[in-house]
């Protein structure tokens, strides 16, 4: 695994300091850590990092600064890996940031980070364009969100597939989730594929699609 170039935005000194260290001792180099969306957006300009690990609260308001930022930098830079790192779900902004632009986003809860090894897993996995999201927030999202486009065709199982699809699993992950073999896997992924609409090409990250026909919720 090549070595990644991160920059944490996060207000919490012991924290950032803390997950700079980690990642460091992981052999990723942090370019740049800050406390507010202004020097976030800064940092990222200065430093062209893969990823940023964005906090949701920030200064001033410590409301949702850091996700209007982290859907500004998608904007300007699609090919930035995005992890927000928060301890609260916010729902219809984490929707926007997800259709903007799908692939190399990720949606972590502090609480529920218990291992280090996870955490440097998600964030290689949006660095090189996938998705990681967290059990809770893929949760709210289906709570929030409304059916739509081939959804109401998918079997049970098939949604059980497509809910560790939006978490970032593997199909290697899903089949031992579900204790079921990965063929199987294969098979009901591809079916969600087909209910879906979505055709097979080099760049349009079906995965990801299929995830956000699940929760759109506009």
């Amino acid at each position: 695994m090549s070595p990644l170039r991160v920059v944490i935005a996060e207000d919490a000194v012991i924290l950032r300091e803390g997950l700079a260290h980690l990642l460091g001792l992981r052999g990723h180099e942090v370019v740049a850590g800050v406390g507010d969306a202004a020097a976030l957006h800064a940092a990222v300009a200065e430093h062209r990092p893969d990823v940023a690990v964005i906090d949701i609260r920030m200064p001033p308001t410590h409301t949702d600064e850091g996700l209007h930022a982290a859907i500004e930098l998608r904007r300007e830079r699609p090919e930035l890996g995005v992890l927000l790192f928060s301890q609260y779900v916010e729902t219809r902004y984490a929707a926007e940031l997800l259709a903007s632009s799908p692939a190399g986003v990720g949606y972590l809860l502090k609480e529920r980070v218990s291992d280090l090894d996870d955490f440097v897993d998600a964030l290689t996995r949006v660095a090189a364009g996938g998705t990681a999201l967290d059990p809770e927030v893929v949760g709210q999202l289906l709570a929030a969100s409304r059916p739509g486009r081939g959804l109401t065709a998918l079997t049970p199982r098939e949604r059980e597939v497509l809910t560790l699809m939006a978490e970032g699993r593997t199909n290697a992950a899903i089949a031992a989730s579900l204790v079921v073999t990965e063929r199987a896997v294969e098979k009901h992924v591809a079916n969600i594929f087909t209910k879906l609409g979505l055709t097979a090409t080099g760049s349009d990250h079906r995965r990801v699609l299929a995830v956000l026909r699940y929760l759109d919720a506009s």
